[in-house]
């Protein structure tokens, strides 16, 4: 891998397009051969609980499913932020394979090391 690179998706759950941009980014990241991690805040920490983001698919593009899937699958790291999932009730049992729970402090470590952050 040639840099590190962080994202933020901090997407509402109406905002289906803004989701999938991020997720269009860090595997166009990855296809760079970057280590590439995304931090899901808010909202969009729903979108990778198992069945969070079924039917969830932005104008004019594949459902957010298959480029989440083709992330991790490509070594993407998802990050869910605890603080975010605990009010809304996510264990880490709830998420799909790949994400897990990842705090401030790890992500800020992670952050001042990055070569890139959006």
């Amino acid at each position: 891998m040639s840099d590190k690179i962080l994202i933020n998706c901090a997407a509402k759950a109406d905002e289906v397009e803004q989701a999938t941009v991020t997720f269009i980014v860090a595997n166009a990241s990855l296809a760079d051969n970057n280590e590439t991690a995304i931090f899901l805040t808010n909202d969009s920490v729903n979108l990778v609980t198992k069945n969070g983001a079924d039917g969830a698919q932005a104008k004019g593009h594949e459902p957010i499913n298959a480029y989440i899937k083709q992330f991790v699958e490509n070594g993407g790291k998802l990050w869910v932020c605890p603080a975010c999932a605990n009010p809304r009730g996510i264990k880490p049992e709830d998420l799909i394979d790949g994400a897990v729970l990842f705090g401030a402090l790890p992500m800020i470590q992670y952050a001042k090391t990055a070569t890139s952050i959006f």
